[in-house]
């Protein structure tokens, strides 16, 4: 009797733990997107179950809004831009969410223009009209990079415009280069039946001076404060979809396309791959392992921004990033095949 009332007891507490499990909103950093794939597949695979999340993933407004609903309030955690973080920890220290998981190694700022335009260095902007979307990274960035690479910025011409025109105006000629985000701005030319590659020329601020971070997971204040536990377990989750998909990236689309079937999974799958190939893999990253940085690095980027932004303030990098709930590095070790 004895025995078979303990048994009773273990399965309640068992299926009282399965049940107790933390809520977690979650925000993309834009519209649902094939480098989105590993959220999808850590919820779908029941890797946020098994931490004992129940992780709810919402559509986002741009990567450097994760960082304002983060700090709104209304989530908990997301996909957005590290210098955004810097950029509100300068000033509201308190409150700016912290990264716990970098994604994106390489920086997708760059200016691109049609290759027919002879735009080929950073010298060949001078003289010509270049199309920013205001307040963007890669156009508020421009200052720096243009002192970065001793550019005469009064003879650069800047063109203000919503980021959906930036595409179009290049292909129309009205403007010669356009300061854009690559992994989307690469498949907006895609959309228009373009070739980026072979009719377009990319100049890559990481290659010309401006060596920043970009997008990661991020988390609120509130959430490592009151409940470390969580944040240790989405990163865990997030980190073994990205191992995977790095393998089998169909396995990745299949999570997209269930998440939203609206999508072009034709383009997002290349979309997925392209941010592997560009973004996520990098000898840093294979040296460090994925999700983790390099504090000197986030340090001399942090300079940059608090340059490009004229912050009063430059946040020292434990501000910004926290590596202590990334998993050990053999965990990390990503293997990239395309597929």
């Amino acid at each position: 009797m004895f025995l078979r009332l303990a048994a009773t007891l273990a399965l309640c507490l068992a299926a009282g733990t399965a049940f107790a499990q933390t809520n977690v909103k979650f925000t993309l950093g834009w519209k649902t997107q094939g480098s989105d794939a590993a959220f999808f597949l850590a919820r779908d695979k029941g890797y946020f179950k098994e931490e004992g999340l129940n992780v709810v993933i919402d559509q986002g407004e741009g990567s450097g809004a994760t960082v304002t609903r983060i700090m709104g309030g209304a989530y908990d955690a997301g996909f957005g831009d590290i210098n955004a973080i810097i950029q509100n920890a300068a000033t509201r220290p308190a409150d700016a969410p912290v990264m716990v998981y970098m994604l994106w190694n390489q920086p997708p700022f760059a200016i691109v223009s049609k290759a027919a335009s002879g735009i080929r260095t950073p010298k060949d902007l001078e003289g010509r009209t270049v199309g920013g979307a205001q307040g963007t990274p890669t156009t508020r960035m421009l200052p720096v990079f243009a002192k970065t690479n001793t550019l005469d910025l009064a003879k650069i011409k800047v063109s203000n415009m919503a980021p959906n025109l930036q595409e179009p105006m290049l292909l129309q000629g009205q403007i010669d280069a356009a300061l854009v985000f690559n992994i989307t701005s690469y498949f907006n030319l895609v959309l228009n039946r373009q070739d980026p590659d072979k009719d377009f020329s990319w100049i890559k601020f990481g290659d010309y001076g401006l060596d920043l971070y970009s997008n990661g997971v991020m988390v609120s204040q509130k959430l490592i404060k009151e409940n470390p536990k969580a944040v240790a377990g989405l990163v865990r989750a997030i980190n073994r979809a990205v191992i995977e998909i790095g393998r089998d990236q169909d396995l990745g689309m299949e999570a997209v396309v269930k998440f939203d079937n609206l999508v072009n999974a034709g383009v997002e799958k290349r979309r997925l791959q392209y941010s592997y190939d560009t973004l996520i893999v990098s000898p840093e990253m294979k040296e460090i392992g994925v999700g983790d940085l390099k504090d000197d690095r986030l340090k001399r980027a942090i300079g940059l921004v608090a340059a490009g932004y004229d912050l009063p303030r430059q946040p020292e990098p434990g501000e910004v990033f926290s590596r202590q709930f990334l998993p050990p590095k053999a965990e990390r070790e990503l293997v990239y095949v395309k597929k």
